[in-house]
């Protein structure tokens, strides 16, 4: 399976309401997770070449993904009243989009809808992250270069 067959699997699981995907070719298994919902396993057959062929180190055309953003209580206090970006996957957390790069977002920043706020690398796929929310970036919670989880918080975001 090739990169270009892995990113049309991961455009499909985003059109559809499928939460996890499994293909095991030749010993290599693939798993793309998307939602908590019912899982659904597809497993795939046949003859391919190898995975990885000189990934790129820059990002040529990520594709957009919402983050997923969880509102908190009403009745909490004031410290307690920042929505929270989540991580949508599992990946590799960047703030910038190479080397030498600007920053896509620092604490201080306005934030819209849409706003790219980071990048996420998964598969050597890297793809931007774009807030689902308007508001003030209260703070960074994950380190440049590191490792996230699904799920996993990755920015404060005051709404006020």
């Amino acid at each position: 399976m090739d990169i270009k067959q892995i990113q049309e699997l991961v455009k499909l699981i985003n059109k559809t309401n499928i939460g996890e995907i499994t293909i095991e070719e030749e010993g290599v298994k693939i798993t793309v997770k998307q939602k908590k919902d019912p899982v659904q396993h597809i497993i795939a057959g046949g003859q391919s070449g190898p995975i990885y062929s000189n990934p790129p180190q820059q990002p040529s055309a990520p594709s957009p993904i919402p983050a997923v953003v969880i509102a908190p209580p009403a009745e909490a206090s004031k410290s307690d009243n920042y929505i929270t970006i989540k991580s949508p996957m599992i990946g590799t957390f960047y703030r910038q989009s190479g080397v030498g790069k600007p920053i896509f977002i620092n604490v201080g920043d306005e934030v819209t809808t849409g706003k790219v706020v980071c990048i996420i690398e998964a598969m050597k796929l890297f793809n931007e992250i774009e807030s689902e929310v308007n508001g003030k970036i209260v703070k960074v919670l994950v380190e440049d270069s590191s490792p996230v989880e699904y799920d996993q918080p990755l920015f404060l975001v005051d709404p006020s």
